[in-house]
């Protein structure tokens, strides 16, 4: 090992930094420009950036006089910044994952976060829904530390702890030995009656939450049997989006038995996330009631991958789940595009390595999905799902100024946007090509 010298601590440091503020004007010379309002591509365009805001954006490549000039290559394409609507920025799969919770303490969690942060963001993913944290308030304290200019990271919208009834799929205690911990309630999101619903989502509200997140299924990878039975009743969940109202929270259900789903969407949740037994039954149910999807198509083929792959990836009691339950998701998707549900793109980051959300995209164009349309589920559909499409979404004057770039067009090559080359966000450029 190399001694520490003073150069090599400095550009430590330099590197760990967020970058450079931007200048006051700057104009991106884009040579092609995704309008994700109107659904088409444009040819060469500027975009005039203010501080943190767009100013204008425009046909050709006119920039304002004194204004601070980047020229992307030819072919690029620019989009608004990306938004994933599922993931866990303080988790990521390995073959200790399990052990983990044992072995980490906040403080290890939290420094793995803002590498997974970092790198979400360097893969264009400006903005993040984070549902469902490891730690405890490891999730708020990285959003604060992004939004003060401390780290590298997304905007980000965090549940924080995951609300679930006891032995449901949140359980922190699931796989643990009898003794080892206390039995969790409400402050620790698990609740198992009216009151524990109200009392979780006020706890998550002194927290720092930014939405909630509960657990209307069993899921793949808890340790438990069973990835699909219902864990709440429809009074519980209808007690968790009452209280939720008051405090200005959405509320995202993973779900991916239909009766649990179907209990979701009567309780009022904002958006079904993963939805893997959907069909033809919920399809109108979550219409009636202006349900969002957020299928994370990527999610499911990983775990059913890995557990073919590698058979002890994963304990005995998840693999058969994960097996079954993995390859329904992308049939699920299509299927509910094709019936116009609406959706959101989300990918549950975390189960799969963080910064290769964007392989999502070319699994929703497998699913039946056009190209255009999952860059909108990622784009204006994501901001409408978070309630911040004055803000986000598009590119467009008064917006923040979120954008990313891929070398070439996306619309006939989908895959390219696992290649983004420049990503600028609140005005502040991360990664050029």
């Amino acid at each position: 090992m190399q001694p520490l010298t003073r150069t090599t601590l400095c550009l430590a440091l330099f590197t760990a930094l967020p970058a450079a503020a931007a200048d006051p004007v700057t104009a991106l010379h884009c040579p092609a420009l995704v309008d994700t309002v109107s659904g088409k591509l444009l040819g060469a365009s500027t975009v005039v950036i203010d501080g943190n805001r767009i100013r204008e954006v425009s046909a050709g490549t006119a920039a304002p006089a004194g204004a601070s000039v980047i020229e992307l290559p030819a072919g690029t394409t620019c989009l608004p910044g990306l938004m994933d609507m599922h993931t866990h920025l303080t988790s990521e799969t390995n073959r200790d994952a399990y052990s983990e919770g044992f072995r980490l303490n906040d403080a290890d969690i939290a420094f793995k976060s803002a590498v997974f942060a970092e790198r979400t963001l360097l893969a264009g993913f400006t903005t993040v829904r984070d549902l469902g944290e490891r730690g405890g308030g490891v999730s708020v304290s990285l959003r604060n530390a992004v939004n003060q200019g401390m780290l590298r990271g997304p905007r980000i919208f965090t549940a924080g702890k995951t609300i679930a009834s006891t032995g449901g799929h949140g359980d922190p205690s699931n796989g643990a030995r009898r003794g080892l911990m206390p039995d969790p309630g409400p402050e620790n999101g698990v609740i198992n009656n009216l009151d524990d619903a109200r009392k979780a989502v006020r706890q998550h509200y002194k927290d720092g939450a930014d939405l909630i997140k509960i657990t209307a299924t069993g899921g793949v990878l808890s340790y438990a049997k069973s990835g699909d039975n219902p864990q709440f009743t429809v009074e519980e969940v209808r007690a968790i989006v009452d209280t939720a109202k008051d405090y200005g929270f959405t509320v995202a259900a993973h779900a991916h038995g239909k009766e649990g789903m179907r209990r979701a969407i009567l309780g009022g949740v904002t958006s079904i996330e993963h939805g893997t037994q959907m069909d033809s039954d919920l399809f109108p149910l979550m219409k009636q009631y202006g349900t969002w999807y957020v299928p994370t198509i990527i999610a499911g083929t990983f775990v059913s991958e890995k557990a073919a792959a590698e058979p002890d990836y994963y304990p005995e009691v998840v693999r058969p789940k994960a097996l079954a339950i993995g390859p329904k998701i992308k049939g699920t998707a299509g299927a509910a595009y094709k019936a116009g549900v609406k959706i959101a793109f989300g990918t549950d980051a975390g189960v799969f390595p963080h910064g290769q959300n964007a392989r999502e995209f070319e699994l929703m164009v497998q699913a039946g999905m056009p190209p255009m349309f999952t860059l909108q589920a990622a784009t204006t559909h994501a901001a409408e799902l978070l309630g911040v499409s004055k803000d986000l979404g598009s590119l467009a004057a008064g917006k923040f100024a979120d954008i990313v770039a891929v070398p070439g067009n996306p619309l006939q090559d989908i895959s390219l946007m696992k290649k983004v080359s420049f990503v600028m966000k609140d005005g502040v450029v991360y990664r050029m090509p």
